[in-house]
């Protein structure tokens, strides 16, 4: 089994949640010191690192235990072929920002330049704000 931790369309109930769910053994709440950024119809993550100065951002998201399958079905979805290739969306290897010591692996944007940064961490508070489902 693998961990992923998802932040944008493969959360439960979104509109890629589809791709992984069939291979999906768990799902936990979770989170990540980065940045989320808008790219439309999805979000792009940048992870932060432990030299910045002053608390690090968090982004909000789950933790999905998938098969190996499940993870290639993933990488397909993100445009991930592998280290070194051109990729739409790195897969690197990241630790929970909580307590709870979970690793696993995370998808992030190869280029976020000019994408406006999500303040909230929050895909799915982000798109019902943009959508008017929030205030």
């Amino acid at each position: 089994m693998e961990a992923v931790f998802v932040y944008g369309t493969l959360l439960t109930g979104e509109s890629n949640y589809r791709v992984a769910s069939p291979f999906v053994k768990s799902v936990q709440p979770g989170a990540v010191y980065g940045r989320l950024y808008d790219y439309g119809p999805y979000p792009k993550l940048t992870l932060c690192g432990e030299a910045e100065a002053g608390p690090l951002p968090v982004v909000v998201g789950e933790w999905l235990e998938v098969s190996k399958a499940g993870l290639r079905a993933m990488d397909v979805l993100e445009g991930y072929y592998g280290p070194g290739r051109e990729n739409e969306y790195e897969r690197v290897r990241v630790v929970d920002a909580g307590d709870s010591g979970k690793e696993g692996w995370i998808y992030i944007g190869a280029d976020v330049r000019g994408l406006p940064q999500i303040a909230s961490g929050s895909w799915r508070e982000h798109r019902a704000q943009r959508e008017g489902q929030l205030p």
